[in-house]
């Protein structure tokens, strides 16, 4: 919730930059602010699991050689 604010916050200050209304920007903070939450930590994991499978795939064609 309170993430929502500060990305909502922060989404109208930029889009006042341009003299204009900030509603589109503070809809647009807090869409990427909600995208964020589930993109990021499903990247993390999966970028572990890469990892992981390189890792041991190097160390067992390091033993096999």
């Amino acid at each position: 919730m309170i993430g929502e604010l500060v990305a909502g916050y922060i989404g109208q200050k930029i889009d006042e930059s341009d003299g204009e209304g900030g509603t589109l920007g503070a809809l647009a903070g807090v869409a990427t602010w909600k995208v964020a939450k589930t993109v990021v930590p499903a990247a993390i994991v999966i970028g572990t699991f890469a990892l992981g499978a390189r890792y041991l795939s190097r160390r067992w064609k390091a033993r096999a050689a």
